[in-house]
């Protein structure tokens, strides 16, 4: 009878701790958080003449604009980001990590360029070990044929083009010489600015449509760098990561776009940083 006893408390035992088990089961591991990605847009501060926009740009090195760029990069770097990511060639990057180590050290002078300006800055009041170059350049906007075809089949689409050129090239000009470096990084990061940007690549895109597609293998071309682009930065923005990417805003102004459609990733806004 003992016997018979033991087994069926033994039995009842195991049985509730199997009920226990189903109607509260272990807690699942809590997923990583998604990346946050910061697009910085920015002119290029060095104005090294490869933009097909081409204008006078405003000396980042008075001391006005610098000590605008010391407190800009002293709340970007508390943020603290795990990545900062500049506009540079990975086959660059040994070259980036010596000039960064040294200017770490105290033995090396930023120079005029916005990865030096911002990114070693921003990724160096983070206390970062390393800036992470992203660019790429083994693909890169093909507008020759497009002009070519306009000058011999939509001679009046070239006018057109190269008159909106002119006007934003006046125009940048302008702001340059009347604004402060705030407010151009604000525009540069202006959604109203991004669509404008990206409008010069739709407003040729039909350009041969049916005729060997130069307006849209044009527009292919500069997408196709910039997906490469955000290739780098998928890469390297993996889930708990917080990263900074700094572009020219032809660049920026694209990636976030594919920000947005991408579900892994989170866009995290600078504007209410500038």
């Amino acid at each position: 009878m003992k016997r018979k006893t033991l087994l069926l408390t033994t039995a009842l035992l195991v049985s509730f701790s199997l009920t226990a088990r189903a109607s509260n089961p272990a807690p699942e591991p809590m997923d990583p958080q998604p990346a946050k990605v910061m697009l910085f847009g920015v002119f290029h501060f060095e104005n090294p003449g490869l933009d097909h926009i081409k204008a006078d740009k405003i000396n980042v090195l008075t001391e006005e604009s610098q000590a605008y760029l010391e407190k800009l990069t002293g709340r970007l770097g508390a943020l603290s980001p795990t990545h900062v990511l500049l506009e540079c060639e990975p086959a660059d990057q040994a070259h980036y990590d010596r000039l960064y180590a040294d200017y770490r050290a105290g033995e090396h002078q930023l120079n005029t360029n916005e990865n030096q300006q911002l990114g070693f800055r921003i990724a160096a009041s983070a206390g970062l070990d390393q800036v992470t170059c992203y660019d790429e350049q083994e693909v890169s906007w093909q507008p020759q044929p497009l002009f070519k075809y306009m000058e011999q089949h939509a001679t009046d689409r070239k006018q057109r083009v190269e008159k909106e050129i002119s006007r934003i090239t006046a125009l940048i000009e302008q702001r340059h010489s009347t604004l402060s470096l705030r407010r151009l990084l604000q525009l540069t990061n202006d959604p109203a600015e991004d669509q404008v940007n990206i409008n010069l690549y739709m407003a040729t895109n039909d350009i041969g449509a049916g005729d060997g597609f130069a307006g849209a293998d044009a527009a292919a071309s500069w997408w196709h760098r910039n997906l490469r682009m955000y290739a780098n930065i998928q890469a390297v923005a993996q889930p708990g990561s917080r990263v900074i990417a700094i572009g020219g805003q032809g660049h920026t102004a694209l990636l976030k776009t594919l920000i947005a459609a991408d579900s892994a990733r989170e866009a995290w806004d600078i504007t209410e940083h500038l």
